[in-house]
């Protein structure tokens, strides 16, 4: 036997919630359906599971008992969407993470000291997304060196030898997303010339 999905249960449920309602307010079928307009034998019948509930019933069923429709159907409540940032400091970074689910992708914020702007290139699996927000980033990625401006992404393997930081005396921040597989979705900047200073 199948099991019965999410929906099907919550409209399951609908006729037990609409006459446990009706009861808390001392309402009659008989008054029920002068107030609504609704036959007193089809709100007996939705009350009983018999009738499949509609909006044509729900609302004028909401409105004459004076609460949201959610309340009739009992709709799951809508969580918090704000995540609770807890910055912490990872090799002279301060790491602001934005997801909350472990594994998968992930997405934080990173703001990286002047003084953190030499170059040390490390290797590892994933896939790598950043989003300059403010300062000049350099970046290097294996043969390229880069520097990236407010506005400016780049997207890259990080099983090749990577680095970024700041490109001048100031602090830099960015948003990154790194996971196994990455949205291939970017602007590259225009490459630095190796003769052109970094700072």
């Amino acid at each position: 036997m199948d099991e019965q999905s999410p929906i099907a249960a919550t409209l399951a449920q609908v006729g037990s919630r609409l006459r446990r309602i009706r009861a808390q307010r001392g309402v009659s079928l008989s008054a029920l359906a002068e107030a609504t307009g609704i036959s007193k034998s089809t709100l007996s019948r939705l009350e009983s599971g018999q009738r499949r509930p509609s909006l044509e019933l729900l609302l004028p069923i909401a409105q004459a008992h004076q609460v949201p429709l959610d309340e009739l159907v009992g709709a799951p409540e809508v969580g918090d969407p704000r995540i609770r940032c807890k910055p912490r400091v990872h090799h002279g970074r301060t790491v602001i993470p934005l997801s909350t689910q472990p594994g998968g992708l992930q997405a934080w914020k990173s703001v990286i000291p002047a003084e953190h702007n030499r170059p040390d290139p490390v290797t590892h699996e994933g896939h790598e997304w950043l989003y300059v927000l403010s300062g000049r980033v350099r970046l290097i990625l294996a043969d390229h060196d880069l520097v990236m401006g407010p506005g400016e992404a780049a997207e890259f393997d990080t099983r090749l030898p990577h680095w970024f930081g700041p490109a001048g005396e100031s602090p830099v921040e960015v948003l990154n997303l790194f996971g196994p597989q990455g949205e291939r979705v970017h602007v590259r900047a225009k490459p630095q010339s190796r003769a052109e200073p970094s700072a």
